[in-house]
This record gives C-alpha cells, sequence and structure tokens, in this order.
C-alpha cells in the first residue's frame, strides 16, 4: 500500500454534478443503492460498494480510472483505487 497517491495527474472533475445525483447504472435496472461516488477522471456517478450493484468499482474496473470521490452532502474524500488509500484534496 502506498503512503500517498500516485494518481492525482488523472484528476480532472472535482467538482460534483448538480442535484440529483443517482446512480444512472442502478436507474436503468431498477436497482437501490446506498451511497453515490464519482469518478475524478470522467466524473460518472456511480453506487458504492455497500449498494448491492458495485458500480462505481465496476467502473473502475471497465475503465481504470483510479480515483473516486463521495457524492454524499458534507464528504469531500476521495479514495485511490489502484494505490488503496484514503485522502483529501485541500485547495
Amino acid at each position: 500500500m502506498s503512503e500517498t497517491c500516485t494518481h492525482l495527474d488523472q484528476i480532472e472533475v472535482t467538482d460534483l454534478p448538480e442535484p440529483p445525483l443517482v446512480c444512472e447504472e442502478c436507474m436503468k435496472i431498477g436497482g437501490r443503492w446506498v451511497h453515490l461516488r464519482m469518478c475524478e477522471t470522467c466524473g460518472k456517478v456511480g453506487c458504492c460498494d455497500n449498494s448491492p450493484n458495485k458500480h462505481a468499482t465496476a467502473h473502475f474496473h471497465e475503465t481504470t480510472h483510479p480515483i473516486i470521490r463521495s457524492a454524499e452532502p458534507g464528504e469531500h474524500w476521495s479514495w485511490c483505487y489502484v494505490d488503496d488509500l484514503a485522502f483529501e484534496l485541500t485547495d
């Protein structure tokens, strides 16, 4: 496990889209989600690993976009799948 994220150069999107935020993949299949995460490379919003379909992680496996952020109100943390590391971005 890395002590620092080595993929910060791949962050292109940090601002969440306008509400309402949904997991589009869950919406298509009539699924449900627990929490939402946003890919910081392309901005795709997907459901977390506590959700039945784990679409955010599936997006990582499909695209290799390494970093997601929480899309939950008041949460500002990010997660790098590759480095297995949670962190917060600062201005």
